[in-house]
């Protein structure tokens, strides 16, 4: 299994899931910068991820939406506010409605991205952090946690395929 770690600390508004790969941090790499790669994970294996939307680059957009087993969609949205390929990735975070803006009451999350070289294979630690507890409290119980690991389980299958040229 790929993840390492994840831990909520609610005290200090975040949460980070620690995984590592049998990949080099330039592969990693571009399963964050390719949205078509990032479909294939971005989503646990039941709520698939599409993206409509994705201008990486700092300032950009990216919306896309999840699929659930019985058709619900689930939208969301990110702005970059820091790319430093191959090493680091910033964005926030947040729900989105079906016109594709954001559901204020949800809030916004900002997740940084961290990719670390470890004798050529890559360590990523992602960290979301939360505007209050109640946020947090909210995105906890929505199975963000549970989410998560499912969805980075499914990098490896995409990093074992041949880096594309």
């Amino acid at each position: 299994m790929t993840v390492i770690s994840s831990t909520k600390n609610l005290e200090g508004l975040n949460f980070t899931l620690v995984a590592e790969f049998d990949a080099g941090v330039d592969r990693v790499w571009q399963i964050w910068e390719d949205p078509r790669q990032l479909e294939r994970w971005w989503g646990p294996p039941t709520w698939p991820a599409t993206f409509e939307q994705f201008d990486f680059q700092p300032g950009g957009k990216a919306a896309y939406f999840m699929t659930g087993p019985d058709g619900e969609k689930a939208r969301g949205w990110w702005q970059f506010t820091s790319i430093q390929a191959p090493k680091r990735l910033a964005f926030d975070d947040g729900f989105a409605d079906d016109d594709g803006a954001p559901v204020e009451g949800m809030g916004t999350t900002h997740a940084t991205v961290n990719l670390e070289d470890i004798g050529g294979r890559t360590r990523m630690t992602i960290s979301s952090a939360f505007e209050s507890e109640e946020q947090m409290e909210q995105m906890v119980q929505m199975g963000m946690e549970e989410g998560m690991k499912e969805a980075v389980t499914q990098i490896d299958a995409i990093l074992s395929e041949h880096a594309r040229t």
